[in-house]
């Protein structure tokens, strides 16, 4: 059989040009650890500095920098002789507690140099010996621990003369919190503090409160809802009061006056309670609202509300966890959408189509009488009937109750709970109100990343299934990584964090948020003095925390993706003893150090061969995918050992790694093949390199190839093989091969979910049936991140952009055009500055235009005559023409 294949020579050209708009060389963006903006309550006192460069400058590396610190009682500069620019030493003496700096950078080069950066302030949280001086309160209506806990007002009265140099509100609660000061809400954050493992760790918020308070009387407010804290979680009616059994409140308002004053506000029982119009607001369940009770609490945080009929609060014990500032950004509202269409259902229900599958809840405007009662049902589809879907809610209500007081227009949204969702269904709504977009409005919410990562292509189903995996990365990067945003669980899973992590960190500047969240696992890692990660962080006391491969591989695999991506040593060296406990005592191991048979693992997780109630009954043996996670876990351990030097832990996982490699061939390769004959087992095989026999690695890329054409090139992989499934074809030169995978439109596909009008990706393959009708296995999301871990591989391949050094220092661009795809131009934001790379297809050959940012270095590879170019800083553009074309 003879194949079509063009053959191209050396002809390519290299412009090597700058833009033809010539941007200066400047600092574009100064940051501290892994804070963004002006971060306030940093607990580092020596907060190291990163700065991204901006500019066309050709060729440009630093060689020297300097930081000119301003304090309040000194000011210096410090000039340094060296290249880096990413986590660079504080060079002062360290920051006192709550103690603020502003600090500015330059940079030169050989034949450049930057302006000075703008100022950008940083400044330090409370020490624990503060917080040991202050204790938590509770308001005095209490729940039952089997109920809701209603949300309580607390409010406290105070003083303080004129001329305020500054205030800053350090607060937490004992479950959720919003402040006020005179009336007015404190910061942005919702859903604060979010959600930690808080028997170890509390994190408590800080704002700059200055400008809100006044000479002479003012007041500080704050509203609490049991959240995650004492609010129920789980499957099939879940728990409640997991971390405490009381609603409580935990802050200082700290003053200083022009004068050098201190004044102190601290949470005390001289502070007032009541509850309020919010009935219950809880996670799963919802909101539930009496407008009527608005009055009782009417202008509660100004200082003329009259609170004589307050009743008193009471002191708690200290929260379980040390308090700790926060390493990630806060959950915010983000976006408003509005209505895309608000029609009736064939069964008289009226919905509401926001046209756009989501995490947050609804704002909105009404009019009616007194004690109308309007029910808002989240849903995330409608089912084959045209009416909401809701037995993917499980266990959860996703159900909102406003209750009309007749006095007027009411403007309401939530406070503590959130829903995942695109229709709303909703009852009782009054005719005193038309129900248009100005009445009801969708409120995005999710932790506040900084996006840094966009790609689009000339294929217009693989933008909108890219949009898709960005907004299932949005609707679950919530305070942790949740699976998922809508029913009775949203926890944080592992492996789908694992496996998702470089798309993750591509679309979003993700360091911080895997900081926080590993700090975390480590916390949750013991059991009986064994060292097993949980299968979800935070952890549900009563659930089991039993090891199984890849959801455990968290603790290698992520901090490994981490660094390749943001390049901090010091990330690694903080992860480094969850990876060696997991490796050394946590993984329960056979005779030859395999996985340890006969014990449960999830395996390839939703292989979409599994039946709907049994998602972990894959086509591919779990003890097989768990053998091959663990030889690249020993693998990437080595490397991470290599990166922090130690040469003792480099040899020991070295010589691991090349045992099991053996002992993996013995037990799943069988008359030169691997023992199962599946997508899966082949794809890890090549992707982990496990296969040390040339003959047995070319069966392998053989048979997959065999196996994908079989299966009309549609996907039969789960959580765990989905992942390698394109990194090994793209590895063995069968990318075309993957291009037909995800271009394919039919179930199992990535695009299937498209034409069936996701606008997320979804748990499973088939979460929706193509006659409409919903797969009613247990694990069905419309909004889930896993699957999307593929478009890591349109990053590298389409988009022809990664990391060649860890932290970007040098940017591999490596496009290779397929399938139908002639045209993609991709923009990342990395640690250095914009790197970019655009594409199409011409009739005289492949044209490829890129942008290196300062301080870093490009390696090229065209991808017709397989040229590799070395570049430095600038802008360029490259022709890798086809020069004949031949029949082999």
């Amino acid at each position: 059989m003879f194949s079509l294949m063009a053959s191209f020579q050396g002809l390519f050209s290299s412009t090597g040009t700058q833009s033809p708009i010539n941007i200066p060389l400047a600092i574009s963006q100064v940051s501290f650890e892994h804070h963004h903006q002006h971060p306030l309550g940093i607990e580092e006192r020596s907060p190291r500095i990163s700065w991204k460069f901006e500019g066309d400058v050709k060729d440009w590396e630093q060689s020297e920098y300097e930081i000119e610190v301003k304090r309040s009682n000194r000011s210096g500069s410090f000039p340094v002789t060296s290249s880096t620019s990413l986590y660079v030493p504080w060079p002062d003496a360290p920051l006192d507690e709550a103690e603020a700096a502003n600090i500015r950078v330059r940079a030169s080069g050989q034949h450049a140099s930057t302006p000075w950066s703008d100022w950008v302030s940083v400044e330090t949280g409370l020490s624990d010996r503060t917080w040991a001086s202050i204790y938590p309160i509770t308001g005095a209506e209490a729940s039952g621990d089997s109920e809701p806990k209603r949300p309580v007002y607390l409010r406290k009265n105070f003083s303080i003369p004129p001329d305020v140099e500054s205030a800053r509100l350090y607060i937490t609660g004992l479950g959720l919190y919003e402040a006020e000061i005179n009336g007015k809400r404190v910061g942005g954050h919702v859903l604060a503090p979010g959600w930690q493992s808080y028997n170890y760790r509390h994190v408590y918020d800080t704002y700059n409160v200055t400008q809100m308070l006044q000479s002479g009387q003012n007041v500080v407010g704050v509203v609490l809802g049991e959240g995650w804290f004492s609010g129920r979680l789980g499957f099939g009616g879940g728990q409640r009061n997991i971390y405490g059994t009381e609603l409580g409140l935990l802050s200082v308002l700290d003053v200083t006056l022009k004068n050098g004053t201190k004044i102190r506000i601290p949470s005390d029982t001289t502070w007032e309670s009541e509850i309020g119009p919010i009935i219950t607001s809880e996670i799963y369940n919802g909101e539930v609202y009496d407008a009527n009770l608005e009055g009782k609490i009417a202008g509660w945080s100004l200082p003329a509300f009259n609170s004589t009929s307050w009743k008193a609060t009471a002191a708690l014990s200290s929260p379980k966890g040390r308090l700790s500032s926060p390493d990630q950004a806060p959950i915010r509202r983000i976006q408003e959408i509005k209505p895309e269409k608000i029609f009736i259902s064939p069964s008289g229900q009226t919905l509401v189509d926001f046209g756009q599958n989501m995490a947050g809840w609804l704002q909105v405007n009404v009019t009616g009488p007194a004690g109308t009662r309007i029910l808002f049902q989240h849903a995330e589809v409608l089912g084959k009937d045209g009416e909401v879907a809701l037995e993917p809610l499980r266990d959860a209500k996703a159900l909102d109750t406003v209750i009309l007081s007749g006095k007027g227009p009411l403007l309401w949204e939530p406070k503590f709970t959130y829903h995942g969702f695109r229709y709303v269904q909703v009852t009782g709504w009054p005719s005193e109100t038309p129900l248009t977009s100005e009445a009801i409005t969708a409120i995005v919410i999710h932790t506040d990343l900084q996006q840094t990562g966009w790609l689009e292509t000339s294929n217009q189903l693989l933008n909108k299934f890219h949009s898709n995996v960005r907004w299932s990365m949005k609707s679950n990067f919530v305070s942790i990584p949740t699976d998922c945003p809508q029913r009775d669980e949203r926890l944080g899973w592992s492996a789908d964090a694992y496996v998702f992590g470089p798309t993750a960190n591509f679309l979003y500047d993700t360091a911080g948020f895997w900081k926080s969240w590993h700090r975390d696992i480590w916390s949750e890692m013991s059991k009986d003095g064994v060292m097993q990660p949980p299968h979800f962080t935070p952890i549900i006391p009563a659930e089991t925390n039993n090891p199984t491969a890849v959801w455990g591989d968290v603790v290698i695999g992520n901090p490994w993706n981490v660094y390749e991506w943001f390049g901090d040593n010091d990330l690694l060296e903080d992860h480094l003893p969850q990876a060696q406990n997991w490796l050394d005592t946590g993984l329960p191991r056979n005779e030859v150090g395999l996985w340890k048979r006969g014990i449960f693992q999830y395996g390839d997780w939703l292989d979409p061969l599994a039946p709907p109630w049994d998602a972990h009954a894959a086509t591919t043996h779990g003890d097989l995918v768990a053998d091959a996670y663990l030889i690249r876990m020993t693998e990437i351990l080595t490397n991470i050992s290599k990166v922090l030097k130690r040469n003792d832990l480099v040899t020991k996982y070295q010589i691991q790694h090349m045992e099991l490699r053996d002992h993996f061939r013995d037990a799943w390769v069988v008359d030169g093949a691997l023992a199962n004959h599946t997508q899966t087992a082949n794809a890890l095989a090549l992707a982990f390199d496990l296969l040390t026999n040339t003959t047995e690695r070319d069966n392998a890329v053989q048979n997959l190839r065999s196996i994908i054409a079989a299966n009309k090139h549609l996907v039969g992989t789960g959580f765990a093989g989905t992942p390698a499934l394109g990194a090994a074809l793209h590895k063995y030169d069968a990318t075309e091969d993957f291009y037909q995978m995800l271009l394919q439109t039919s179930v199992p596909s990535w695009l299937y979910q498209v034409i069936m009008n996701g606008t997320t990706t979804w748990e499973r393959w088939d979460s929706m049936l193509p006659d409409g009708s919903i797969n009613l296995g247990g694990m069905t999301s419309f909004n889930h991140y896993a699957f999307g871990s593929v478009a890591d591989w349109m990053h590298r391949v389409i988009g022809g952009i990664s990391p060649a050094e860890p932290g970007w220092k040098k940017v591999r661009f490596a496009p290779i055009p397929g399938g139908d795809v002639t045209f993609a131009s991709t923009k990342y934001l990395g640690p250095y500055g914009e790197v970019t790379s655009t594409w199409r297809i011409q009739t005289d050959g492949f044209f490829l235009s890129i942008r290196v940012p300062p301080n870093t270095r490009g390696e090229v590879v065209l991808p017709n005559t397989g040229r590799v170019i070395e570049v430095g800083s600038g802008q360029y553009s490259f022709l890798d023409a086809v020069v004949s074309r031949r029949e082999l």
